[in-house]
């Protein structure tokens, strides 16, 4: 990525499942993502700082304090900065209401787009039965995760040495295997009828890594993704139109900045 290039500037930018302080997280692929993308609003959707890897074992190299610095100097430059934690960064929680360099903790939050569009900002994980009601299952999932990122990544190193292309074996499994698929659609569905009840237009979620901009029974329902398998973001440009991005997809096609709409606010 040429640090050079200009950034491109967005109404609002909505960034979620970071993972930092795990081994899986593409900070690298998210420095150079920031270095081209810039917005009035940067929403943080959960999950930034894995606490429950930290808990276990310290993983911290340099490039993670890089994205911490690199997200607290747009709040310095005059970007607000909204924090909305997840079940891995629960820990801020009990911050809810402060400020941390220029940074907005928040539970959940209504974001208005340019078009006047109404979307509550929520990370999800209240809405996961596992999350709240079966915290070992979901301590055991999680562990399950790792593991298949850690096989992954050996299997990447092999494909690479065999001219393949990259391949991920947590995200065909999440599409083919019929409890995951199951699981997607009723996370969409239960996040939809939460925002119909609430009384506004959509949603913007993260929790399950699973990018998304669709329509769910007439409700706008947008998940941010992950930065660990796909590095996927969601951007408002401003004329209230969003876009899903791409970001590991372009950067293996060679077209950092070839940016294309995937939905227009009707």
């Amino acid at each position: 990525m040429n640090a050079q290039t200009n950034p491109r500037h967005y109404r609002a930018l909505f960034l979620s499942d970071i993972h930092l302080g795990t081994r899986g997280c593409q900070a690298n692929m998210l420095l150079d993502f920031l270095r081209v993308h810039d917005a009035e609003t940067v929403y943080l959707v959960g999950d930034i700082v894995d606490g429950w890897r930290l808990r276990k074992s310290w993983h911290w190299p340099q490039e993670h304090n890089d994205v911490v610095q690199k997200l607290l100097r747009k709040a310095r430059k005059g970007a607000r900065v909204v924090y909305v934690p997840g079940n891995h960064d629960e820990f801020l929680r009990g911050y809810l209401g402060t400020h941390f360099g220029g940074v907005e903790v928040v539970d959940s939050c209504i974001h208005e787009t340019a078009a006047g569009e109404r979307m509550l900002v929520i990370h999800g994980d209240q809405f996961d039965v596992v999350v709240r009601h079966a915290r070992w299952l979901a301590y055991f999932g999680d562990w399950a995760y790792v593991t298949a990122l850690n096989v992954n990544t050996v299997l990447n190193m092999l494909r690479r040495k065999l001219g393949f292309p990259y391949w991920s074996l947590s995200a065909w499994a999440k599409l083919k295997v019929k409890n995951a698929v199951n699981f997607i659609g009723r996370f969409e569905e239960t996040l939809a009828e939460e925002a119909r009840r609430r009384g506004v237009d959509g949603v913007i979620c993260g929790h399950i890594h699973h990018a998304a901009d669709q329509d769910t029974n007439g409700i706008h329902y947008i998940n941010t993704g992950d930065w660990v398998e796909s590095c996927t973001a969601i951007a408002e440009h401003h004329d209230g139109t969003f876009e899903l991005i791409r970001w590991a997809d372009m950067n293996r096609a060679g077209e950092p900045l070839q940016l294309a709409h995937h939905r227009a606010v009707a």
